[in-house]
């Protein structure tokens, strides 16, 4: 006789990278591993490796507005994480969409800077961003980069990130997380929580590769994940750096460039 199972749901809003190391390909995996049910909207198809992306295509705002309320009408989500939104329009959309689902938790992974400082989305997305999705974020997750632009500061020290953090927070999200994974030294890796209340500065131990691709959506996935879990927020994403962490150590020697972290170590035959 089958059982019935009714796993917690998460829901993410993201584009579809072909080479399966992050965008909605890492945040499944990324959901699965926690024993949480993925779905998914897309909002862009790229063409891309791991040697680097060659093309993207835009979804309709509608086709996303579409998918999105398809999964929350008939199946409900306790979780979503948004990635790549790519522009504008699709940002309206999913902060239209979004605006009903209050009390859902919600993992903003903004992707507005690559962690190697190439800007990914237009000036009018920024500030969509900026002014409409973040106030509805639970948890925020900017690279240096990316809170360099919301904070309108340069960070080289932890008292920068700190402050980078306090000023983000007062631009709506109820929590920041900025990481520091392309600080340099002793802040490599190192991330700083602001909640409003506390700053609390986060370590995990330093695994080195170069397979790190997807490492940013894959924590963001693991937050949203945690979270539907019932998780806190700070445990969430605390938990969601021991599972990043963990996986940096399996990475997946894939391709001619970098490839991605081992959303499944578990499964894979250890050396």
């Amino acid at each position: 006789m089958a059982v019935a199972l009714t796993p917690p749901v998460a829901l993410t809003i993201a584009g579809s990278d072909s080479g399966g190391g992050a965008g909605i390909q890492a945040d499944l995996r990324t959901f699965a591993f926690h024993q949480v049910h993925g779905t998914s909207a897309l909002t862009c198809i790229t063409a891309q490796n791991t040697c680097g992306v060659t093309r993207v295509d835009a979804l309709s705002p509608a086709a996303v507005t579409a998918q999105i309320e398809a999964v929350v009408s008939d199946i409900g989500v306790q979780g979503i994480k948004t990635g790549m939104l790519l522009n504008a329009g699709i940002m309206a959309a999913v902060v239209g969409s979004l605006k009903s689902l209050a009390s859902v938790p919600l993992v903003v992974d903004p992707v507005m800077v690559s962690r190697t400082g190439a800007q990914l989305i237009d000036d009018a997305a920024i500030d969509t961003l900026r002014q409409a999705l973040l106030p509805l974020a639970t948890v925020l997750t900017p690279n240096r980069y990316e809170a360099q632009i919301l904070a309108g500061i340069e960070i080289h020290t932890l008292a920068d990130m700190e402050q980078a953090a306090r000023t983000i927070h007062s631009l709506g999200p109820q929590a920041v997380l900025v990481k520091g994974g392309s600080m340099v030294g002793d802040l490599r890796g190192v991330d700083l929580w602001f909640d409003g209340h506390e700053a609390i500065t986060l370590r995990t131990e330093t695994v080195e590769t170069t397979d790190t691709h997807g490492t940013g959506c894959t924590l963001a996935a693991a937050i949203a994940a945690n979270l539907a879990l019932g998780h806190s927020p700070l445990a969430a994403t605390q938990r969601a750096k021991d599972y990043v962490t963990q996986a940096l150590h399996y990475a997946l020697r894939l391709g001619r460039g970098q490839g991605p972290v081992g959303h499944f170590h578990v499964l894979l035959e250890r050396p």
